[in-house]
């Protein structure tokens, strides 16, 4: 039994650094060569002037327009009460059972 416990642990080792060693052969491990084979075509004083210039608008998404807000002809009361019996009669996703 533990002769062959031994033999499959030392398979799998095996086998895993053989994997371990194929993914290297080729020189692109995840990506991690891309620096090497990438050649830029524009010098750091442009992209920085481009970096410069859209500094503004960085992480501005789109404005809400507040005058078009629409404003609710129903009672929450009433709409409350049929969410809880759409809920009760399994029409809508309520819970975890969503």
């Amino acid at each position: 039994m533990n002769t062959a416990r031994f033999i499959s642990i030392a398979a799998v080792a095996a086998f895993a650094s053989i994997g371990a060693q194929a993914a290297e052969l080729n020189g692109e491990l995840y990506g991690s060569d891309i620096e090497a084979s990438f050649q830029s075509t524009r010098n750091r004083t442009e992209v920085r002037a481009e970096g410069q210039k859209a500094l503004p608008n960085f992480a501005k998404g789109p404005v809400a327009d507040h005058a078009a807000l629409v404003q609710s002809t129903r009672e929450r009361p009433t709409v409350r009460s049929e969410a809880l019996t759409a809920a009760r009669a399994h029409k809508i996703a309520a819970g975890e059972l969503s």
